[in-house]
């Protein structure tokens, strides 16, 4: 890994930058005394991530879903509001 001063850094940063993104990461020092680290971020691919619907047609849901257990939970708390 290879050290650059500030002044280079920003003199060359889109070459330095490529470089990070090729794999190949720098510090930036300032008077010979290392500051930062820039390495690639491995970020995930946002266009493989679906959630919405991801398990359509796998799971039915009956009619009556929000009236299940109703009877049970009036006699649990007494039917009475």
């Amino acid at each position: 890994m290879h050290t650059v001063n500030i002044h280079e850094a920003k003199t060359n940063l889109s070459r330095l930058i490529e470089q990070a993104v090729q794999g190949e990461p720098f510090i930036i020092a300032k008077a010979g005394k290392p500051l930062v680290k820039v390495s690639r971020l491995d970020a995930p691919d946002t266009t493989r991530m679906k959630r919405l619907g991801f398990m359509a047609g796998q799971i039915a849901i009956p009619d009556d879903f929000d009236r299940m257990g109703s009877e049970e939970i009036e006699q649990l708390f007494g039917g009475e509001a």
